[in-house]
């Protein structure tokens, strides 16, 4: 075997063992955020991590909250946002205190010394409930004792579940069929109704009372809107999978803020 011959025998392997492996490689597979296959990086863009925040064209106070995981209580305070809570297009929040100026006092002698503004707590026996118009007592120990009752959003098989762990899986996916009925899991009002936060698709949140907060994700009809008071079982969307790769359910379940496991309070 001459050279030249020696040269094309060594080319043509090389290139029969490139093609071999970029036939037989697989993609990795994207980052997926469970709450509908989105990928991960359009969930972080769409959560609020700053420290002020402008507010959107279709955002409430509600919906800002949810995205930044504040209470809204917090942010309506640090605000000085009276119930509604109606904000604006336009409209600069704080998200913390550190924008907060403080209050400058005079001594009797003439000097000024700065006092932070105080946080008043209620007493945790003394809570409003918003929901039923009544004090009640929380000691802590039943945490589905300030909702009369819950439900389950719709029927279906859980696909996915809570995770305290995973920052991307902060509820609950069900399966179900196109148009399938979604219930309110509890008793309580409409604060958004639309689908200015991405990754939710058309993402419904009803408030029970001061404490919880549910949310009903990717459906396909929002047959609700917004400040309107709703009971528990009551029809308010069709199941979809707008901004999901499938038609279900995300279902979350948020506590002073804070996501919780929704299974904690559905019956089994």
């Amino acid at each position: 075997m001459n050279k030249n011959k020696i040269i094309l025998f060594v080319f043509y392997t090389i290139m029969l063992l490139f093609l071999a492996s970029c036939s037989s490689r697989k993609s990795p597979a994207p980052v997926v955020d469970v709450q509908g296959s989105i990928p991960l990086s359009k969930k972080i863009r769409n959560s609020i991590k700053a420290t002020q925040y402008i507010v959107k064209k279709g955002e409430t106070l509600y919906s800002i909250a949810w995205r930044s995981g504040i209470d809204v209580r917090e942010i309506a305070k640090i605000n000085k946002i009276s119930p509604p809570y109606e904000i604006f297009p336009g409209q600069k929040l704080n998200l913390t205190n550190k924008f907060v100026p403080s209050v400058k006092k005079t001594l009797q002698k003439g000097k000024t010394y700065t006092e932070k503004p105080k946080v008043v707590k209620k007493p945790i026996a003394q809570i409003k409930n918003q929901a039923y118009g009544k004090n009640v007592v929380d000691k802590r120990i039943d945490i589905n004792q300030k909702v009369r009752k819950w439900v389950w959003p719709t029927k279906g098989k859980v696909i996915t579940y809570f995770s305290s762990t995973q920052q991307i899986s902060k509820g609950i996916n069900i399966a179900g069929k196109r148009g399938q009925a979604v219930l309110s899991t509890a008793d309580g009002k409409v604060v958004y109704a639309g689908d200015a936060l991405s990754g939710y698709g058309k993402l419904i949140i009803v408030k029970h009372n001061d404490d919880y907060l549910s949310a009903y994700a990717h459906n396909d009809h929002i047959l609700v809107k917004e400040q309107q008071t709703v009971k528990a079982g009551d029809k308010i969307a069709k199941m979809g999978s707008t901004d999901a790769d499938k038609v279900m359910l995300h279902f979350e379940v948020r506590f002073r803020g804070k996501s919780v496991d929704p299974m904690k309070y559905l019956s089994k």
